[in-house]
């Protein structure tokens, strides 16, 4: 299970090292996590990565800077795209499925640009095109909550889950989970740390309607997945995202919020499942 999962480390060739933690058959086909902003390998629900790791190798890791990994942190989405192949090319991890969620969904659609080899299929969940209108920096209710020290559980749930008594229950029981481990627990990232994320949030999302067309070169299959009421990425930036990939899949959760990956987790690793499958 996740929440016994030891930290482990690799140095990579950069003098990078980078904390990780995987779940799952050995052997079995790779999927890599990529996480939110602020996020760090705490921050994954771990009834998620139990679903998801029936039957698949999941590893989530923390990108350069961010939690117990070494490094300078990254400052635009290009540089955490090369990050994370500096991680895989040290794990001698070779063509994962990808999913990426929020500012990670950014990094899966950078990946699948620069080395379109080097992935096989890809999950974009709760995130958005690179350009579209909307997307420079949150939202001013999204950013007080969610680029506080300390954030708060009224902040996370505020931020994760949609503002109704169902969603903010599941979002109760998701903290729960993440507690639940108490030993080796991942730093949390530094204030200087969320400002350089967030350069590249902002970087990714100045209006560019030329940086939209890059998604033509996008050819793997990719399943599009997202929140009904998400604050951080609405449905209509999934749709977007979707319209523009040439080989997509898209499905709106009902009653959620950024977070319906958690809230909806059972559901959802049934349909990644079904989707790389």
């Amino acid at each position: 299970m996740y929440v016994d999962a030891p930290n482990q480390v690799i140095k990579a060739a950069d003098g990078v090292r980078y904390a990780y933690r995987r779940s799952g058959p050995a052997g079995a086909s790779p999927l890599v996590l990529l996480q939110h902003f602020r996020g760090t390998l705490d921050n994954w629900d771990g009834a998620l990565i139990d679903a998801l790791s029936a039957d698949r190798d999941v590893i989530v890791f923390d990108n350069a800077g961010v939690g117990l990994s070494t490094g300078r942190i990254c400052r635009t989405v290009r540089e955490l795209a090369a990050d994370t192949f500096a991680f895989l090319d040290a794990l001698d991890v070779r063509r994962p499925d990808v999913l990426g969620y929020s500012m990670g969904g950014f990094t899966a659609q950078e990946m699948a640009l620069l080395r379109p080899a080097a992935v096989r299929r890809l999950i974009l969940a709760g995130t958005a095109p690179r350009g579209a209108t909307g997307t420079h920096g949150y939202p001013d209710d999204v950013l007080a909550h969610a680029d506080v020290e300390p954030c708060g559980i009224q902040d996370y749930l505020y931020t994760f889950f949609n503002h109704t008594r169902t969603s903010q229950r599941s979002g109760l029981g998701s903290i729960g989970r993440g507690i639940e481990r108490e030993d080796d627990r991942d730093l949390p990232l530094t204030t200087a740390g969320r400002a350089a994320q967030y350069e590249a949030v902002v970087e990714w999302g100045v209006p560019d309607h030329r940086s939209l067309q890059r998604l033509a070169g996008v050819g793997h299959p990719v399943f599009v997945a997202g929140g009904d009421r998400d604050l951080v990425a609405p449905a209509r930036l999934l749709h977007l995202l979707a319209g523009l990939l040439p080989n997509a899949q898209v499905k709106i959760y009902p009653d959620a919020g950024h977070g319906f990956l958690f809230q909806h987790h059972r559901q959802f690793a049934q349909d990644v499942t079904t989707f790389l499958s």
